[in-house]
């Protein structure tokens, strides 16, 4: 009987004109099909390197702009990021010093030693009373300094300060970002090439106290020109395009790294590997991050003069403001590691073999203790079974989209969502081992 559909010959069956190949002509094909693919092969593999090192090139710059663009452009990032200086005991201790001796500075001790020794001499004192007195500047500038110092670090050490800390930085940073971001709404004020100084709020303030003090005409006090230039500069329009510049490629320059690495491991050949050295390799690119960020700490330290600002507090200073870079790129750094572990574990390595068989084994026993302690999963779990590539990929998938929408995720969050994601994987291994029915063979997933 023959079918009532055939298949066409293919081009290693017959020829042009629909006669067979020769034994010849076929391993000429043969030979043409398999040059083909190499070439194939080896243009992807060359466009997935090339995709790769841009990708590592752009990592450390990608890290660097999203801190910069988050700690600039964000007010409450900032504050948030500059908060703990206000009770780091070394930087508390140089605001100290650096208050005291102003204060000292403004105090004229010897003016009052040499009322003193006029007081003296005017009363009739022995001369070398008289003269003594003049030795007492020593001893009463290291009094006033230790008074002043005391009271100025019960001031500094206290919460008020911390306040003060707080409010002050908010202010300034807003009044800035106003400022270079041409809002018109506070204190700073650009227009054009002048920084202006809006006193708007200073007017009200005056004329209402004026007002509650009797003066009824000041209400009269008219609400135009209310600003004050502070300055002009040429400079002001290349800080504000600097600013504009650094809010786009501080958004877009990581997304743009992470679609890099996507394109890469889907270009190449092998995407397992690929995915492998992608891991890696943005580990290494954190890891010399990380060794930079030391190199220019300790370059910072040794600029920065011991009169100027105390070695401690400058380390502190420097330790507190990059701290939220350290722990993004030390996050990134465990996640690359991640990434890279998991595509190893799937690979066709002895020891990633040996972990899929054991976790094979251990889930399939359990799910046979469930199904023999009465626990029938039934249809979801043959479902779970047949599966079970799919589900595997929309789990690690949701926690990978976990970590992207989370907000500054840190190792910590890492370290949950990676043993939430590992979790949800064994129930979902155990829900299909106790499947009726299931193969007694054990999976390798």
């Amino acid at each position: 009987m023959v079918s009532g559909h055939t298949s066409g010959p293919s081009p290693a069956d017959n020829g042009a004109g629909g006669h067979a190949l020769t034994a010849e002509e076929r391993a000429d094909y043969e030979r043409l099909r398999r040059t083909a693919g190499a070439h194939h092969r080896r243009l992807r593999t060359a466009g997935a390197a090339v995709l790769l090192v841009v990708t590592l090139l752009l990592a450390p710059a990608a890290v660097v702009a999203a801190w910069v663009q988050d700690t600039v452009t964000d007010t409450d990032r900032y504050v948030q990021t500059v908060a703990p200086l206000a009770s780091e005991p070394a930087v508390q201790e140089a605001v100290t010093d650096k208050l005291t001796d102003r204060v000292v500075a403004n105090v004229d001790v010897q003016a009052v030693t040499d009322a003193l020794t006029k007081v003296l001499a005017d009363a009739g004192a022995p001369p070398r009373v008289v003269a003594g007195a003049d030795a007492l500047t020593g001893p009463l500038r290291s009094a006033v300094r230790t008074v002043v110092h005391r009271n100025v670090q019960r001031v500094i050490s206290s919460d008020v300060f911390e306040e003060v800390w707080v409010r002050a930085n908010r202010q300034a940073h807003t009044a800035v970002l106003n400022m270079l971001t041409g809002d018109k709404q506070g204190v700073l004020v650009a227009s054009g090439d002048a920084v202006e100084l809006n006193l708007g709020a200073v007017v009200d303030d005056v004329r209402r106290r004026l007002v509650d003090q009797g003066f009824e005409k000041a209400a009269a006090i008219p609400d135009t020109d209310r600003t004050i230039t502070l300055f002009r500069t040429e400079e002001l329009g290349k800080a504000q395009d600097a600013l504009r510049l650094l809010d786009i490629v501080g958004v877009w320059l990581p997304v743009l790294t992470v679609a890099l690495a996507a394109l890469a491991v889907g270009t190449a050949p092998g995407h397992r590997v690929m995915l492998l050295i992608t891991g890696l390799g943005v580990g290494a690119m954190m890891v010399l991050l990380l060794v930079a960020l030391a190199v220019v700490r300790r370059v910072y330290l040794n600029d920065v003069p011991p009169s100027t600002l105390p070695p401690d507090a400058a380390a502190a200073i420097f330790d507190t403001f990059v701290r939220f870079l350290r722990d993004s790129t030390r996050t990134l750094l465990v996640v690359s590691l991640i990434v890279a572990l998991a595509a190893y574990l799937y690979g066709p390595g002895r020891a990633a073999r040996w972990v899929r068989r054991s976790a094979g084994r251990w889930t399939t026993a359990g799910g046979r203790a469930l199904g023999r302690a009465g626990l029938r999963t039934g249809g979801a779990g043959r479902w779970l079974d047949t599966h079970r590539k799919a589900v595997t990929g929309v789990t690690i998938g949701a926690g990978a989209l976990a970590l992207v929408l989370w907000n500054h995720p840190t190792i910590t969050v890492v370290v949950l969502v990676l043993v939430l994601v590992v979790v949800v994987l064994t129930v979902e291994a155990l829900l299909a081992a106790a499947a009726p029915g299931r193969d007694a063979a054990v999976p390798e997933p």
